[in-house]
């Protein structure tokens, strides 16, 4: 298995002392704990008073401004000094690093609040799935076969929270995407799996003269159609109401690309290579495919590979019951099964995620 650098250093040998291992399993054991604890130190407000405060706050202080009971402020700042958000010293409160992290880190909140009302009372049936290769977690919410036909039913809440999940990792990588895209002439682009057109409205924003076509699911469609209604250059993106899962359905020939951004990984790798040989049959010589993914053992930082693998977990018990965020050379794999080759990888592009420029193999 090949890994960048930072991920080589910190996966291919131990690091922990046996006081470190053995805190580290118990930091394991009590995890959802320690997840909801520090979730309602953001939630009422408990570290932002702390980070507003840099001579400290007493527990009495604390409860009185957070609106909550003494012992609800005792219990959720005793736990919080063994997780680390929080220190003490003569009788005060202070934040810690990783809890200003927690606090103030976007990324750290998108995670948050995407385990707390997609994933978590899904995950209790993680096992389940893993041993169906079904969704099983996805009855939280209902009764859909995968969570993409039920994306427009979602509460709302859980709609929001999956929707900037979704655009805060994908949104950070468009101005250097198109930048990618657009280094070579493109009149007609294919948007796979495009949602709710983001990157389709960006194409039209970027490039006065292309036409967007977005191929998805009929209700993605419809709410394509609504967030795009009115915006600059709508009447330039165009819709083509697909199954993609559906592997007689073909795709539509004559454009010069074709774009999937975090779209392949929401499959199985055998649907992944479905996917792209119907993709390979409607190109021409000409015809780039982009493929933008964050793959974990791409990434310059492991943090970022921790949050993906994590998040591969989300697909197994929540999204689709068979799909993860690759590994490159898996990823890669799927595309020369289909009858493509990867002409080119560029790598860092907004939070991590890495662009396959492929072309069909003649």
């Amino acid at each position: 298995m090949q890994l960048f650098p930072a991920l080589a250093q910190r996966y291919s040998e131990e690091h922990q002392s046996a006081g470190e291992a053995q805190r580290l399993a118990q930091e394991i054991a009590f995890a959802p704990i320690v997840f909801q604890v520090s979730r309602l130190m953001v939630k009422f407000g408990i570290l932002d008073l702390l980070n507003n405060h840099s001579d400290g706050l007493t527990q009495a202080e604390i409860a009185e401004k957070a609106q909550i009971s003494g012992y609800a402020a005792q219990v959720l700042l005793e736990a919080s000094l063994s997780i680390g958000t929080v220190h003490t010293r003569d009788n005060c409160y202070f934040i810690s690093k990783a809890g200003w992290f927690l606090l103030k880190d976007k990324m750290a909140r998108v995670n948050m609040d995407f385990t707390q009302e997609i994933c978590y009372q899904g995950m209790f049936d993680l096992e389940k799935t893993l041993q169906t290769g079904k969704p099983e977690g996805l009855k939280v919410f209902g009764g859909w076969p995968t969570i993409y036909e039920g994306l427009s039913s979602l509460p709302s809440v859980a709609q929001e929270k999956w929707f900037a999940f979704d655009h805060y990792y994908s949104d950070n990588s468009f101005a250097e995407a198109l930048k990618t895209v657009f280094a070579k002439p493109v009149k007609k682009l294919l948007d796979v799996g495009g949602n709710t057109g983001r990157w389709a409205e960006q194409c039209v924003g970027y490039n006065a003269e292309v036409e967007v076509t977005i191929m998805d699911l009929p209700q993605q469609i419809a709410l394509m159609r609504e967030a795009t209604k009115g915006k600059t250059g709508a009447e330039r993106i165009h819709a083509h109401p697909a199954n993609l899962l559906d592997p007689e359905v073909p795709f539509p020939t004559g454009f010069d690309a074709i774009w999937m951004s975090q779209f392949l990984d929401c499959f199985s790798e055998e649907q992944v290579t479905g996917i792209l040989r119907r993709a390979a049959a409607s190109m021409g010589s000409r015809t780039s495919l982009y493929i933008m993914e964050p793959c974990w053992d791409r990434q310059q930082y492991e943090t970022a590979a921790y949050c993906l693998t994590m998040t591969s977990l989300y697909f197994t018990a929540m999204a689709n019951g068979n799909s993860k965020i690759f590994h490159s050379e898996d990823l890669i794999r799927c595309v020369e099964n289909a009858g493509l080759k990867v002409a080119e990888i560029s790598d860092g592009i907004g939070r991590g995620h890495s662009i396959l420029r492929c072309e069909k193999v003649v």
